[in-house]
């Protein structure tokens, strides 16, 4: 039987990596999706490889008035929604003696600020028992060097994760965190990296993975599509790392 029969999803930048996994599994799955970016041409793309129940919309997380036009465009269209995957973000680096003030805005208003103010917006058409879903990573829990402000970034949106598991609860939201690892997707070059760079850093991330590989964009989306779903109606407050192993210290 499919996890998410009749159900209406929404999910922020999903032209491509784990986003658009998350949606072509969400389609597999029997929902309804609604998928967002900032990017016309990539949105249209997206909707023409993924096929028929999706939809998308053209909105950039970290501007409040594209936020409040998603909100009413889904009121209007859909009603409501069932599940809302937080999914955009960006990741570019920077040690924190360089960091500038523009590197911080822009991480910020997208990770956490967009991602907060899209969460507010869109919560009044989030069905009472709905999932609320938010893409963070393992570095809102670690320190990894050369990314202050992505990795605060993060934390941020954890700690909100952690909120909202409260303020939902009376009306029955589910509010949970997946914190993937090294994930294959195309952010690192979305940021200014060469595809060699990024091969470079997948390399180093593995040598410290116990399973000695970096994860794909479809073993996140299935685990998106099980916290959304009815098998997982009493999981809530959860910050769920998918990260094959790497958060975990050797004794020896």
């Amino acid at each position: 039987m499919s996890q998410l029969q009749n159900k209406v999803a929404l999910i922020t930048g999903a032209n491509s990596g784990i986003g658009y996994a998350t949606a072509a599994e969400f389609l597999a799955q029997g929902a309804k999706v609604i998928i967002t970016g900032r990017k016309e041409a990539a949105i249209k793309e997206a909707v023409a490889s993924l096929g028929n129940g999706v939809e998308g919309f053209v909105a950039d997380q970290s501007k409040l008035q594209d936020a409040e036009a998603l909100a009413k465009h889904v009121k209007e269209k859909y009603g409501s929604i069932d599940i809302l995957f937080v999914n955009a973000g960006i990741a570019p680096g920077s040690a924190f003696s360089d960091a500038s003030e523009s590197h911080f805005d822009e991480v910020m208003n997208i990770n956490f600020k967009g991602a907060f103010f899209t969460t507010q917006k869109l919560l009044p058409v989030l069905k009472d028992g709905g999932a609320l879903i938010f893409l963070s990573s393992v570095v809102a829990n670690s320190g990894l060097v050369g990314m202050a402000v992505y990795n605060a970034s993060k934390a941020a949106l954890n700690s909100l994760a952690r909120t909202l598991t409260h303020e939902l609860a009376p009306r029955g939201i589910r509010v949970n965190a997946v914190n993937p690892g090294p994930i294959r997707t195309a952010i690192l070059a979305k940021d200014g990296r060469t595809s060699a760079d990024a091969e470079v850093l997948y390399d180093q991330f593995s040598t410290v993975v116990p399973l000695k590989r970096i994860g794909n964009s479809e073993e996140v989306a299935k685990l998106v599509t099980f916290l959304a779903s009815d098998n997982a109606t009493y999981i809530s407050g959860a910050e769920v790392n998918i990260d094959g192993g790497m958060g975990v210290n050797p004794i020896m």
